[in-house]
């Protein structure tokens, strides 16, 4: 599985806040984003999980858009946001939070979460 965005863009009226990233991010990769206060790093992770809407550009997992699909539709296809914000699981590990929601997801079978953790 891989995630893709392409060309996206995010204004919040006059202010560009993300303007035209491209960048793939394949199973398995660990990937940051760097930058100031404000450059838009935040804004993209929330485009490609569905928070919020680009204004234009797309978001791809495999070979499908998602650029229109709702968070949860998105969460289903094993696309997530664990915030890093303390959370009413805060003295769960990651790792049990994560196990959490995948019980929200019944086509996750337990035998997979160790391998999906790797």
């Amino acid at each position: 599985m891989f995630i893709k965005t392409e060309n996206l863009v995010k204004k919040y009226g006059d202010k560009v806040a993300v303007n035209g990233i491209s960048v793939e991010v394949n199973q398995g990769e660990i990937v940051g984003l760097l930058g100031a206060n404000g450059a838009g790093k935040t804004t993209t992770f929330y485009m490609v999980v569905g928070l919020i809407r680009p204004n234009s550009g797309k978001v791809f997992q495999d070979e499908h858009e998602i650029t229109r699909l709702p968070m949860h539709r998105r969460a289903h296809l094993g696309i997530g946001y664990l915030p890093q914000e303390p959370s009413i699981f805060r003295k769960l590990t990651v790792e049990e939070n994560i196990l959490i929601l995948w019980e929200l997801m019944p086509e996750i079978r337990k035998a997979d979460y160790e391998k999906k953790l790797v």
